[in-house]
């Protein structure tokens, strides 16, 4: 709505600036070739001369006031186009700003409510030494996470990819996977599947946060009874990750919604959350190369894959 207004007003000024220049620059014309002719000088042409002067400067003056009127249907699409390229580097610095801040409060809820779930226990009550080192130590372990996350998050959402692959190091995908296996309340019911070991250069913070996210998504909608699974494989170029649950699923059209920022399929809305991570996922592996695909049907289950390049050793 901001850049919205801006781009109109400054459609508005373009244009009643380039219709004055040009309205003066079509007077000064007019006027200069109206005064270049004497008519006073009848021994030249007599009064043809005059007759077909008149002519000329009526013909002079009506292409002018033909090509003003053009201007004014011209111009308010020229301005907008240079209003919109004026503001385009203002609009895409504002939009990373805001993507950074939607990741950013999405993805600390879970290391905060870790350094306070372990700091509200280890002061409920008195502990021995090795109680409150250990419950420092988990602390520290996701301030420590939590501190990479923003890192990794402010490098995501700068323009320059370079300065983000500089990051990048060798990642197993089935560590991550047992690790989002073990990590998450509903374990029981989610299993690993691999068929040997895959390794992909990326960042292993911003990796792992788009794995949790899929596996806290499928069991977000799929009830207890239900399973998860976690398939790790790869062809030597090309990795693969899929998570797949046989929870309530969703319709080809909110299939064709699912990474929109902010967008919650109808069946979702009652449950927590804002809608922003399955964009944060897809933005995560478009930054290591990758693509995100999704497949699903009501009553069926979903599957989401994501394929990455493979470690080349």
């Amino acid at each position: 709505m901001i850049f919205r207004r801006a781009i109109i007003r400054l459609t508005l000024t373009y244009t009643v600036v380039q219709l004055l220049l040009f309205g003066a620059f079509a007077l000064g014309i007019y006027a200069f070739v109206t005064g270049t002719f004497d008519f006073d000088v009848p021994e030249l042409d007599g009064e043809a001369f005059i007759a077909s002067a008149e002519q000329g400067f009526a013909l002079l003056r009506n292409g002018l006031l033909v090509g003003y009127a053009a201007l004014v249907v011209v111009l308010p699409v020229s301005s907008y186009l240079m209003a919109r390229s004026a503001l385009a580097p203002v609009r895409r610095s504002y939009e990373l700003q805001q993507r950074f801040v939607d990741g950013a409060s999405h993805e600390f809820r879970s290391p905060l409510s870790v350094i306070q779930g372990e700091l509200e226990l280890a002061l409920s009550r008195s502990r021995t030494p090795a109680q409150y080192r250990a419950a420092m130590t988990a602390a520290l372990e996701s301030a420590e996470g939590l501190t990479r996350l923003t890192n990794d998050l402010l490098l995501l959402t700068r323009e320059d990819a370079d300065e983000l692959e500089a990051t990048f190091e060798p990642v197993s995908l089935n560590g991550l996977a047992h690790k989002a296996a073990r990590g998450h309340g509903a374990a029981a019911r989610i299993a690993v599947t691999e068929s040997r070991a895959v390794i992909v250069d990326g960042s292993t913070e911003l990796l792992t946060r788009a794995l949790t996210n899929l596996v806290d998504n499928a069991a977000k909608f799929t009830d207890e009874s239900g399973h998860i699974d976690i398939i790790i494989s790869g062809t030597g170029r090309i990795a693969y990750i899929q998570v797949a649950d046989n929870g309530i699923g969703m319709t080809d059209a909110e299939s064709a919604h699912a990474f929109d920022r902010f967008w919650r399929a109808q069946d979702a809305r009652t449950t927590p959350g804002f809608g922003l991570g399955l964009p944060l996922v897809k933005q995560i592996v478009s930054a290591h190369k990758g693509k995100v695909s999704i497949t699903s049907a009501p009553g069926s289950g979903t599957t989401v894959t994501l394929t990455l390049p493979e470690h080349q050793t």
